[in-house]
């Protein structure tokens, strides 16, 4: 799945789904497998409608085993006016789609596809393609334990996100949410941040 097809989704087509029936054929081909990651297109400005109707239809349907999660990838921006002190804000990663972890079999195509504000899967034709492992990792749907040995008063380095190429202490480590807060100095003032163990090193 590349970047690409994500940011044209009016290039996908969908049409009836082929099988995903359990049976010695499909399981043969390696249709039945573990869950995927599947991109599933929606209107624009639905996403967290999609996401809820979509987990309420899964509960009703006692569908939990094929459809497991629903999630829209969303970032932490800051904003920065006039000199104030800046304001974090949740923004879409992706507008206009949600990601689902699920077993596409027809029940489970149909559910998702059928459920209020989803215009389709992203894929070639009917059948949708699932994400690979690397692009699962690099959208940070799914959070791999980090190990970073740092302690209240270290030096690190950020690699990632708004305030990349800052350096700053360590204030506060919570080991079960896999974050720190550190401080980093912008436009002469000291700007308080949280950070996940994976955007920061070390120094």
């Amino acid at each position: 799945m590349s970047e690409e097809k994500l940011l044209n989704p009016e290039e996908q087509t969908e049409e009836t789904p082929v099988a995903y029936g359990v049976d010695e054929k499909d399981e043969s081909r390696g249709r039945i497998k573990e869950p995927k990651w599947y991109v599933v297109h929606t209107y624009s400005g639905h996403e967290n409608k999609v996401k809820v109707n979509l987990e309420r239809l899964v509960e009703n349907q006692n569908m939990q085993d094929l459809v497991l999660q629903v999630v829209v990838p969303t970032e932490t921006v800051y904003e920065h006016k006039d000199g104030t002190p800046s304001k974090a804000r949740e923004r879409k990663i992706f507008p206009g789609y949600v990601i689902v972890k699920m077993i596409v079999t027809n029940e489970s195509w149909y559910l998702v596809r059928n459920t209020q504000g989803v215009t389709g899967f992203v894929g070639h034709g009917s059948e949708p393609i699932p994400l690979s492992d690397e692009e699962v990792r690099r959208m940070g749907i799914e959070k791999t334990v980090v190990i970073l040995n740092v302690n209240v008063g270290d030096c690190v380095r950020i690699i990632s996100g708004p305030f990349k190429g800052f350096s700053g202490l360590v204030e506060e480590v919570n080991g079960d949410k896999q974050t720190l807060k550190t401080k980093v100095d912008m436009f002469g003032r000291s700007t308080p941040v949280e950070l996940e163990f994976d955007q920061v090193e070390k120094i």
